[in-house]
């Protein structure tokens, strides 16, 4: 399928999604917002997919949106950012965080603003050690949106989130390791290759499996003791059910390598 503000494949049990608007550091318009909703509908309905690769084109991973756009700097008259944010940042995030597949990032040079969120709504973040985060709203005279207020307490804690969100500044791939922000800081010339490496790792793992381990752990903060026991054991119900369960079990008593189908 031909986009012309992303770049969308399908390999080998896995897709890559790249946001390739290099020369404006691949921040978001709005045919930009319509071929991401596009790709992650194939992600999600397609069952041969089982993991997915995002990573930006060019120098940078994403600025966030594109201020230029006339669907959110009109200037003759007021916008409305609250249906910006609707329409097209808080449904690519429920679809990140709600795919029930692995997401791996790239974060291959500067994630700003939306961009910085969209790259922690992901499952495993890897990043460039030239890489860097930054919280640009404030800067602006706006908030963290995109999950930005909900992800960043969560994975740093309060005293260091309000300082990144009130400050505005920017933090080093290296310290956003050091400081549990995402998951690894690696080489640039390795970033591609080991991000690579894990795609195609969970693209041969029990996605059923995977999905659920996603689902709960994003789920945790919100539920009581007794709620997430509760999803557990239906999660357990459902997934004893599965092929590859059972793969599972048998490789493990035949001691073999398991062959996991996905199913």
């Amino acid at each position: 399928m031909q986009f012309s503000t992303i770049i969308f494949s399908k390999q080998d049990g896995y897709a890559s999604l790249t946001l390739n608007r290099p020369e404006a550091l691949n921040s978001f318009n709005q045919l930009m917002h319509q071929e991401v909703k596009q790709a992650f509908k194939i992600t999600r309905e397609d069952p041969a997919i089982r993991s997915l690769l995002i990573t930006g084109a060019g120098r940078g991973f994403c600025a966030g949106q594109d201020l230029s756009d006339r669907a959110v700097s009109d200037p003759s008259e007021a916008v409305d950012l609250g249906e910006s944010v609707e329409k097209n940042y808080n449904p690519l995030i429920r679809a990140i965080m709600g795919l029930e597949k692995p997401v791996v990032c790239a974060v291959n040079g500067v994630a700003a603003g939306a961009g910085a969120s969209i790259a922690l709504a992901c499952d495993i973040v890897l990043a460039a050690k030239s890489a860097s985060f930054i919280q640009a709203f404030s800067k602006i005279g706006l908030v963290p949106d995109s999950g930005g207020t909900f992800n960043l307490p969560r994975a740093l804690g309060l005293p260091r989130a309000k300082a990144l969100a009130l400050l505005g500044g920017k933090i080093s791939a290296e310290k956003a390791e050091k400081w549990g922000l995402i998951w690894e800081a690696v080489e640039d010339d390795k970033l591609q290759a080991e991000a690579l490496s894990l795609v195609q790792h969970f693209a041969t793992q029990p996605t059923l499996g995977l999905g659920k381990i996603k689902l709960l752990l994003n789920q945790s903060f919100n539920n009581s003791l007794h709620d997430q026991l509760e999803l557990e054991k239906e999660a357990m119900r459902i997934l004893g059910a599965t092929q590859d369960y059972k793969e599972g079990v048998s490789a493990f008593m035949e001691k073999r390598s398991p062959m996991f189908t996905g199913k």
